[in-house]
């Protein structure tokens, strides 16, 4: 662990120290919060510069990442206690925290969700509002479209500007070792390939795409298996983006890109294709999409699915709050529970085969999507400069997201269902 960077604590001591008893007794109540986070910590360490002028290190039994944290105002701590992930990113929003790089500290808050039990989830009555207000963002038909249109039709120029020429939004799938050589755009073409393989399609096939994203999927569906493809999405930006992706095999009849919830499919297909789309879904409707996909299939016919789960141990205390994630970029998200979801699959008629998870590509792809992102808004590709609140919430999010799948507490993975 390197040690406290001298002019830095030096500074920070100079602009930190003085107060009476009171600021002192408040200052002893916080220092018991963070002897609970050194508790949990199992594994890792943060170094910690505090409000009254100390340094502290929390954690450090074990190897794991060490993350340095500039902790300016004591509310952080009353944030993070009362509500959570959503709390500690507000209080960063407002000065109350910083760090030169937030990623292995959001590592190590789910490195050691388990030992760190409720630390960084809402609390009290906190608890319940969020939760209420969470559910005013279930994924009803109207709730779904409203919720998809919150994130996605955010504008097409808005994540071309960041993502690479596939218009790929999802994990990409890297050859192993990961090394920063392979382009982006390979890996998300990879990622597509080896879903599309899990499904054994044959020429003339009908392929439905739930979740179409942008259109790449479907169009390397259509010019490269010779499927015909029916795609579905909520997003009118997506829509008309795909469509143009798409222009020549929609002129030939091989694609349709359809305004439609999955619920309202109608018909039967050989396969069934969804990236990343069920964490839009919320836990009392995975049975729902589940069946809609079972009723969709022809007997025999696959599914491949790509998600993203998060540990058993800490499911049930993440699905009864809502975190940053769910409060500030992605209203009515949910991950999964592998194992309830592998349950509902299975009890609605289908088998489970070849769950492979990559975890860390997410990490990799999330790290890319951020440096591209931090381009674009250094050329003005993006509006506004890099201190603007909107461009500060989605650089946070990248990171955020990026310290979770480095952690191990989320996974990515791709499965095959096949209909019994």
């Amino acid at each position: 662990m390197n040690a406290p960077h001298p002019d830095r604590a030096r500074q920070f001591d100079a602009g930190h120290r003085g107060g009476g008893w009171i600021a002192r007794v408040r200052a002893s109540i916080f220092h018991r919060l963070l002897d609970r986070i050194d508790a949990g910590l199992l594994s890792g360490a943060i170094e910690a510069w505090l409000p009254d002028g100390s340094h502290r290190i929390l954690g450090g039994r074990a190897p794991g990442p060490v993350a340095e944290v500039e902790l300016r105002r004591w509310r952080a701590l009353v944030r993070l206690a009362r509500h959570g992930s959503s709390g500690w990113y507000q209080a960063w929003a407002d000065g109350d925290w910083d760090s030169p790089d937030p990623v292995p500290l959001f590592d190590l808050f789910m490195r050691n969700a388990t030992s760190l039990k409720s630390v960084a989830r809402a609390s009290g009555p906190w608890r319940i509002l969020k939760r209420l207000g969470h559910a005013l963002n279930g994924n009803s038909r109207a709730g779904s479209r409203r919720n998809i249109a919150f994130h996605y039709d955010l504008g097409n120029d808005f994540y071309a500007a960041w993502l690479d020429e596939t218009m790929t939004y999802s994990s990409a799938l890297f050859q192993e070792p990961i090394s920063r050589s392979e382009e982006l755009a390979f890996a998300q073409l990879n990622k597509i390939r080896a879903l599309l393989d899990r499904l054994e399609l044959a020429p003339d096939q009908h392929l439905l795409e739930i979740g179409c994203g942008w259109g790449t999927l479907a169009d390397i569906a259509a010019d490269e298996y010779g499927v015909t493809v029916t795609a579905l999405t909520l997003s009118a930006a997506q829509a008309e983006q795909a469509r143009a992706l798409n222009q020549a095999n929609i002129a030939a009849g091989r694609v349709s890109i359809d305004l439609r919830d999955y619920r309202d499919v109608e018909g039967r297909f050989d396969a069934v294709a969804s990236v990343e789309m069920v964490e839009a879904v919320g836990l009392e409707h995975w049975r729902s999409y589940l069946s809609s996909i079972h009723r969709s299939l022809k007997p025999g016919g696959r599914a491949a699915l790509q998600f993203i789960s998060i540990q058993e141990e800490i499911f049930e205390r993440y699905a009864t709050s809502a975190d940053f994630i769910q409060t500030h970029i992605f209203p009515g998200g949910m991950l999964l529970s592998e194992a309830r979801f592998r349950a509902i699959a299975e009890a609605v008629g289908f088998e489970w085969h070849g769950r492979r998870g990559f975890g860390l590509h997410y990490a990799e792809t999330l790290k890319r999507w951020r440096e591209r992102f931090d381009e674009a808004v250094a050329a003005g590709r993006i509006e506004g400069d890099s201190a603007a609140p909107f461009n500060r919430l989605w650089r946070y999010y990248l990171m955020y997201c990026e310290g979770g799948f480095r952690g191990g507490g989320i996974d990515v993975a791709q499965v095959t269902l096949i209909k019994r």
